[in-house]
């Protein structure tokens, strides 16, 4: 719950009679020397995106960082090769403000360099390409870093997913908590503390699923192993159910359900498909998310937002229509959104419960079939 000494962001004052799209009055103090990020964000980001900034840190933290709020949060984008992963989404894990994740392969992928003690480095996006070739090392934008690091990993992965536990189909909610078993052990021998987002959910029991398994590199591993002899194989269906039952049961025990999106691409739709595979497929009776907050750089006129912004998307069944005010939609970098939503979070709510959703997916599984399909227990 939010500390009774920061409360204030949560309190919105009462307009005049006939002034209701008066807001708060633009008369920022002086920046001075030091400030704290709530009071850089509360005093001067006023309007435009920095305005959409401020509205979704105060949606983050008076009413999704809550008991009875089940946040997920979607992750595109190379966000873990600058190093969001440990400075701001492993922070939030801990604290309880992530309840489920979708993401990337590629962002898991990049994430175990850190989990595994290999390291990256700043660059710039103007170094010359064919000169880093010839010296063994690669780039994304400005974040530079040796070939060999990418060889460790591979060889990294092969040999986990070559272990008996492995040898079966799973979703890919129970492969990444395998994989965050052994980076948690790679990163206790090596002394470096948590680095992993994967090492973080398996510590938190917190289920990350990846809506493309294939598309990474260690999609690309599972396949070079799978021509060997590998039983590994991914059950998407069981992402897809999964994902649906968690949504399920936060709202049929009268929570409510929250996504955070940052980025978007197959991620972002994963998500928000939730809703639709509760309502249209299975035909269960749902109004859709509660509270939802995307970070993006793409354009509804180009279809980049497809299906997402919050209007288009209660059209699909994706959000609760009573609840298009608490959505917010940041048009930014989310290299500059999420430290900045994530430090203010941090501030001034206090940490929450872990809901251990990852141990609970079997009985979750069970109530949306029975719910579905009339099963008994």
């Amino acid at each position: 719950m939010i500390s009774s000494e920061t409360h204030f962001p949560c309190s919105t004052p009462r307009q005049p009679q006939g002034r209701k799209y008066l807001g708060g009055r633009i008369n920022p103090n002086e920046i001075q020397p030091n400030p704290t990020v709530v009071d850089l964000i509360e005093n001067t980001f006023l309007a435009y995106n920095a305005g959409r900034i401020r509205e979704a840190c105060h949606l983050l933290a008076c009413k999704i960082l809550i008991e009875d709020v089940t946040v997920g949060m979607s992750l595109a984008g190379a966000l873990t090769p600058a190093g969001l992963g440990i400075s701001a989404i492993i922070p939030l894990i801990k604290a309880g403000f992530v309840d489920w994740i979708v993401s990337t392969g590629a962002n898991l992928y990049h994430d175990a360099h850190f989990g595994i003690g290999l390291p990256l480095h700043q660059g710039s996006p103007f170094y010359d390409d064919v000169a880093l070739h010839d010296e063994g090392l690669v780039r994304i934008y400005d974040v530079v870093f040796e070939y060999d690091v990418l060889l460790s990993t591979d060889t990294f992965f092969r040999e986990i997913i070559s272990l008996p536990e492995f040898q079966r189909t799973m979703s890919t909610a129970e492969f990444h908590h395998l994989c965050g078993k052994y980076i948690a052990e790679r990163e206790r021998v090596l002394g470096i503390g948590t680095r992993s987002i994967l090492s973080a959910a398996y510590q938190a029991d917190v289920p990350v699923y990846t809506s493309s398994p294939g598309d990474s590199s260690i999609g690309m591993n599972v396949a070079a192993k799978a021509m060997l002899g590998n039983k590994l194989q991914f059950d998407v269906s069981a992402d897809v159910n999964e994902t649906a039952a968690i949504v399920f049961d936060t709202k049929r025990k009268g929570g409510r359900s929250a996504v955070l999106i940052f980025g978007g691409g197959s991620p972002k739709n994963f998500m928000m498909q939730t809703e639709p595979q509760i309502q249209e497929v299975l035909g269960l009776e749902e109004e859709g998310h509660d509270y939802f907050i995307q970070v993006t750089d793409a354009r509804p006129d180009t279809g980049g937002l497809s299906g997402a912004t919050p209007a288009e998307a209660v059209s699909w069944g994706k959000i609760d229509p009573t609840q298009l005010s608490d959505t917010v939609v940041v048009y930014s970098d989310t290299t500059i959104a999420m430290p900045l939503m994530a430090s203010y979070a941090l501030s001034i709510v206090q940490p929450r419960q872990h809901s251990r959703l990852f141990k609970r997916r079997a009985e979750l599984m069970a109530n949306l079939r029975r719910a579905a399909y009339g099963e008994k227990k």
